[in-house]
């Protein structure tokens, strides 16, 4: 696997719809192929096809909400485990934090946008701004840092 992309928690509405990044006014899905992540353009209701490119989807808490806030600490520590897991089993080359919160909540300290210093399971670390429903907002801004992503995918050997 190449890449895993890592969300905070569903929203409501993306887990109404059973997609990840669900809903028309969602900048996820243009931002990868618009970055160059992925070769063609996909709505959400085909996020099952990022396999073919070697992306997974997965989220820190699999517990949808309206809002992050509502996620207590016990099912972000239990997430934290889960997603060790996963990571481990999987072993992508990058991951990517779809948010800062994200990134904070599971690593327990704080960071800057972009690729980070250390490894995760031998994974170069990639933290994203967050493409929630405050993200149509500065989507300049969100196409850097997913830009940047697309080099880093695109350096890795082999």
């Amino acid at each position: 696997m190449k890449l895993v992309v890592i969300g905070c928690n569903p929203a409501d509405r993306w887990a109404r719809a059973g997609h990840y990044y669900a809903g028309r006014t969602n900048v996820f899905w243009p931002l990868l192929y618009d970055s160059g992540i992925l070769p063609e353009s996909l709505p959400y209701t085909d996020d099952k096809r990022l396999i073919e490119f070697g992306i997974g989807l997965t989220d820190l808490v699999k517990r949808a909400t309206r809002d992050i806030g509502e996620l207590d600490r016990q099912e972000i520590a239990e997430g934290r485990i889960l997603l060790a897991q996963k990571l481990e089993e999987y072993a992508p080359r990058v991951v990517a934090f779809n948010g800062k919160d994200t990134y904070e909540k599971f690593a327990q300290r704080p960071c800057k946008l972009g690729l980070q210093t250390g490894k995760l399971y031998g994974a170069r670390v990639f933290v994203l701004p967050a493409t929630g429903i405050q993200a149509s907002k500065n989507r300049g801004i969100r196409l850097r840092y997913f830009r940047q992503l697309a080099h880093v995918l695109r350096s890795l050997p082999g």
